[in-house]
């Protein structure tokens, strides 16, 4: 339960702007109409506050319908909801109409948008959608997308569909993935499809990748996500190679490490590694090279190993050149 404390004036009467009435209350819900007159009623009678319980039952509807119609004010800049603490309650201030911006003043061609049965009926269910009303700033978003972005209706609610699948219903978030959309040039239900699925592939085999490391998907960074698609996007390497890496970071390093990974991972794609059996055949090249190169236990005139070897701790070595020894 939330408690509205009102900041007021002493009044015998409610004033109510006709800005409201003209421009605002029109486009609101009948519930939300009833919130915002009741709080002003509020407001200019001397009451310091009410709780969403006794706004609630005084106008017949639920506590959520008390919450959501002032958040909905706020969002429209004709109240400013200013939180008190955490416990959900709230200072509630009533704002000079004739001081809204004129963003806001411009929702009004809303009004002659929605006489347009096909749009109201979109915006009804994108509602249906988040399970909430829609703000005018909201509605104006969606509505561009059309104009902007040449988006139809129905590919609108898919977009919206998806991003609710993903339990992401704030507008912020939807807008990103409409412009990742239009980057993409989807333009129809058959576009959208078919990148939600490359998408979806991509993250299921992130995943995979993550599991496979000992890492949760949520703890990866940017950068990280950046590395983990060039790997199976750009090198087009298989998961089994992508484990292979993997499994030579554990041995040498006994943890994860995504650059010592994609080190592996590089010199594999520049040497056109596709397989196990390539990586194999690699290895073995490796080890009868370095044999013919010792043979004898001398090294060979000419070669790379032609001058006094000498004893080295390896082990030693590789911590002093990643500047682990620095963190003992």
């Amino acid at each position: 339960m939330s408690t509205f404390m009102f900041k007021n004036e002493n009044y015998k009467y409610t004033p109510v702007s006709n800005i409201f009435i003209d421009k605002f209350m029109p486009k609101a819900r009948g519930e939300f109409v009833k919130v915002y007159l009741l709080g002003l009623k509020y407001c200019t009678s001397g009451e310091i506050g009410a709780t969403s319980s006794v706004i609630a039952n005084t106008l017949g509807l639920l506590e959520t319908d008390v919450v959501n119609a002032w958040s909905y004010w706020n969002d429209e800049n004709i109240i400013k909801m200013t939180p008190i603490d955490n416990m959900g309650n709230f200072n509630i201030e009533f704002l000079d109409l004739l001081d809204v911006p004129d963003e806001n003043i411009q929702n009004i061609n809303l009004l002659k948008e929605l006489n347009n049965s096909s749009i109201k009926g979109m915006l009804q269910d994108i509602e249906k959608l988040l399970a909430k009303p829609l703000s005018p700033k909201e509605m104006t978003m969606y509505l561009s997308w059309q104009k902007d972005y040449n988006f139809p209706p129905e590919l609108i609610l898919l977009l919206i569909q998806y991003c609710v699948s993903k339990g992401k219903v704030d507008y912020r978030y939807i807008e990103t993935i409409a412009i990742a959309w239009h980057d993409a040039d989807i333009k129809n239900i058959e576009d959208a499809q078919s990148y939600i699925k490359k998408h979806e592939d991509k993250w299921i085999n992130i995943r995979k990748i993550l599991n496979y490391l000992g890492i949760k998907a949520p703890d990866i960074m940017k950068p990280q996500e950046q590395i983990l698609d060039k790997w199976l996007n750009v090198y087009k390497f298989s998961l089994e190679i992508i484990f292979k890496a993997c499994d030579i970071c554990f041995d040498r390093l006994s943890r994860a490490d995504f650059k010592y990974i994609d080190g592996i991972l590089n010199s594999w794609f520049k040497d056109g590694i596709n397989s196990l059996e390539d990586i194999e055949k690699k290895d073995k090249k490796h080890a009868i090279t370095s044999k013919r190169n010792t043979a004898g236990g001398k090294p060979a005139k000419g070669s790379f190993n032609d001058y006094e070897q000498r004893a080295y701790d390896f082990d030693e070595l590789e911590k002093k050149l990643l500047g682990w020894d620095k963190n003992d």
